[in-house]
């Protein structure tokens, strides 16, 4: 018996959803999916593990994608209180990727809007593939963006 499978969100839990929301429509243009999603009762608790949780946030589309996936971001009540350091490298959640037509202006506008350059921008050729342009950012909550171009 073979299921339909569809990819359907990535989610992003945020200190403050808001202004981290608004942080991927200015810079990487993503666009609302409403509604705003305000969460509570005895069903996300049960969903979640977590006595009394609220969870509020939105979707936001991803460009490239018509009724295609999004990033979800979601903040929660009660916090969780892992004060772990987030790393490139670390296991789980690793970054997401945006292609752009030109990395070096992203990223200045990435850093306006209060992210973070994680390591140099670069270019390496990958013959028949194309060359890739790339660099690691972070949004301003800390999360992992790539960001890429390829060019043939």
């Amino acid at each position: 018996m073979a299921n339909n499978i569809k990819y359907v969100h990535t989610n992003l839990i945020a200190k403050d959803w808001k202004k981290l929301a608004d942080f991927y429509i200015q810079v990487l243009n993503c666009k609302p999916v409403p509604p705003e999603r305000d969460l509570s009762g005895n069903w996300i608790d049960k969903l979640t593990g977590i006595p009394d949780v609220k969870v509020r946030g939105i979707h936001l589309s991803l460009l490239g994608f018509d009724n295609g996936p999004t990033l979800e971001i979601f903040e929660y009540s009660p916090e969780s209180i892992d004060t772990d350091i987030n790393y490139i490298n670390r296991k789980g959640f690793g970054h997401i990727a945006f292609h752009v037509d030109s990395v070096e202006e992203i990223l200045k506008i990435i850093l306006a809007y209060g992210g973070s350059q994680l390591g140099e921008v670069i270019k390496k050729d990958y013959g028949e593939i194309g060359i890739l342009t790339a660099v690691y950012v972070t949004d301003p909550e800390g999360n992992f963006i790539e960001i890429q171009n390829w060019k043939k």
